[in-house]
């Protein structure tokens, strides 16, 4: 570690400002960073060197410990010795990807202060929104899957300034209040908070003339749809998601996705556990007792189903493959349950009573005799 004083390296004074640290510390790292000077070890040194001064200079506690002790403060594997890594303080304060040494590591970012034009400064952008919006589906449709058309809202690039929120032949320039961090901090005690800059939203720059179609924003916001397939399988509650197609980000910035939620409506038929369906059958007390057919629905259609003689009720059949296809497993598709449940006649004829209790009888019951008529009992009664 250099035995420089700090605030020599950075080129400012002891009483600098935050600010004022922050915006000198922009200027050298960008002057002597690696891949504005390939090759150039001394300059590589350098960025160290100023990199060490700020990480202490930027913390108003290593700052004043600094002050008070100097270099002494940190000896011996402190903060400013070998675990400072220069290209993580450099990603901090640009933005963008830290590389160290390579080429096209922080190309985007030189560009945008040294290219200059209105598209220079797309990286510092901010990150459109993710939006969220639901479709609602048949258990039929989920069965075999379906491409469904969404309609919504959301921001676009801005057409005449291509995003960067800029008029024609206009640039930007760093946010003065930020200091081009995107962030301002207030110290509350010994909590220091850091909220985004209202001056610049958190782009870290000043628009000096802005577009007029979108008022500086970069984009504007219109009605859009999109074709989304649904696969097969898909249970309620699932989630697609179609990337880059939310929000536009600002002055630039990358786009938001777009979340698709699945709404499977009820079905009248069928319950349904995963790839499992169930289906609740009525049967007359004939057809359990004396066993026959009887044709199922499923979702492709009725099939045939076999009632064995003596059927009780609540009795399940299993119909493989007649279920739900695996969202995750192609080919692979669940059963249909099929729960008996035997219907008891409410309204018989005289001579269906007489038959039931003859019936009855020969099955060895006793004290079973047909509910007499209502006439039959007046007659008695009278």
């Amino acid at each position: 570690m250099s035995n420089e004083d700090f605030y020599d390296v950075l080129g400012v004074s002891r009483d600098a400002s935050e600010s004022d640290i922050k915006k000198a510390y922009r200027k050298l790292a960008i002057k002597h960073h690696p891949d504005k000077n390939p090759g150039d070890k001394v300059a590589e040194e350098k960025f160290k060197e100023i990199s060490a001064a700020f990480e202490v200079l930027k913390d108003p506690d290593k700052r004043r410990k600094y002050d008070q002790f100097g270099h002494d403060a940190f000896r011996g594997g402190g903060p400013t010795g070998q675990g400072v890594d220069p290209f993580d303080l450099f990603r901090d304060v640009f933005g963008g990807n830290s590389g160290g040494t390579g080429s096209g590591g922080f190309g985007s970012i030189f560009e945008d202060f040294f290219g200059g034009g209105q598209n220079s400064t797309r990286d510092t952008g901010k990150r459109g929104a993710d939006l969220r919006v639901s479709v609602s589906i048949t258990l039929e449709q989920a069965a075999t899957g379906i491409e469904k058309e969404i309609k919504y809202h959301h921001h676009v690039e801005c057409e005449t300034c291509t995003g960067s929120g800029s008029a024609e032949g206009s640039g930007k320039s760093m946010c003065s209040t930020c200091g081009g961090i995107g962030q301002v901090a207030s110290n509350q005690g010994f909590i220091s908070i850091r909220r985004t800059c209202p001056s610049c939203n958190g782009s870290g720059v000043t628009i000096e003339n802005p577009c007029t179609k979108c008022r500086g924003e970069g984009r504007k916001k219109l009605s859009d749809s999109i074709k989304v397939d649904i696969p097969p399988g898909v249970c309620d509650g699932n989630r697609l998601c179609s990337r880059g197609r939310g929000d536009a980000g600002m002055y630039g910035g990358s786009s938001g996705d777009l979340y698709v939620d699945i709404n499977i409506k009820e079905h009248a038929q069928f319950d349904r556990d995963e790839d499992d369906l169930f289906h609740e059958l009525f049967i007359p007390f004939t057809l359990a007792t004396l066993g026959g057919n009887v044709n199922v629905p499923t979702l492709q259609g009725k099939v045939s189903l076999k009632i064995p003689s003596g059927t009780q009720s609540n009795k399940t059949f299993r119909i493989r493959d007649k279920g739900m296809p695996n969202l995750r497993s192609r080919g692979k598709v669940g059963d249909l349950y099929v729960k008996i449940s035997i219907l008891v006649p409410t309204k018989l004829t005289k001579e269906q009573r007489a038959k039931l209790a003859e019936f009855a009888k020969l099955c060895g019951e006793k004290n079973i005799e047909p509910d007499e008529g209502f006439m039959d009992k007046m007659k008695k009664i009278l």
